[in-house]
């Protein structure tokens, strides 16, 4: 009497159902995924505006004039180097100068604001240079 050893691996159909799964989840993991990094960089943007911002405002207050270039704020100490702008991956950023002055005291008007130079579309709709 022979006795046969059966073959052991998997089917075909097994493997292709296996496939089929991975597919279906790499499918939905990695829109999410891109998502998350989106939604991480609009996070790192949102917190780098406010911190530049209200280092303006302090340096304004202090020195009781508006700085010119955001290397103003660097060399002053008030920040230890111009973040860079997540949306782009540059130091480059739109500053906005205004005429008037913040407060009583200010003598010279300068850099009043700061905005992204990218004209991407954020998740909510707006440009990234909107905010």
């Amino acid at each position: 009497m022979v006795m046969r050893r059966r073959q052991r691996g998997f089917t075909l159909i097994e493997l292709m159902i296996v496939m089929s799964i991975i597919v279906i989840l790499l499918g939905i993991a990695i829109p999410n995924y891109r998502n998350s990094i989106i939604r991480a960089r609009e996070s790192v943007l949102k917190d780098d505006l406010f911190t530049m911002r209200s280092v303006i405002d302090q340096y304004t207050l202090d020195k009781q004039k508006a700085p010119q270039s955001l290397d103003d704020l660097v060399s002053a100490g008030y920040l230890k180097s111009i973040p860079k702008d997540p949306m782009t991956n540059g130091t480059e950023w739109q500053t906005v100068q205004e005429d008037s002055l913040m407060s009583v005291d200010q003598q010279e008007p300068g850099i009043v604001d700061v905005h992204s130079t990218s004209n991407a579309t954020a998740s909510d709709g707006s440009t990234y240079s909107s905010w």
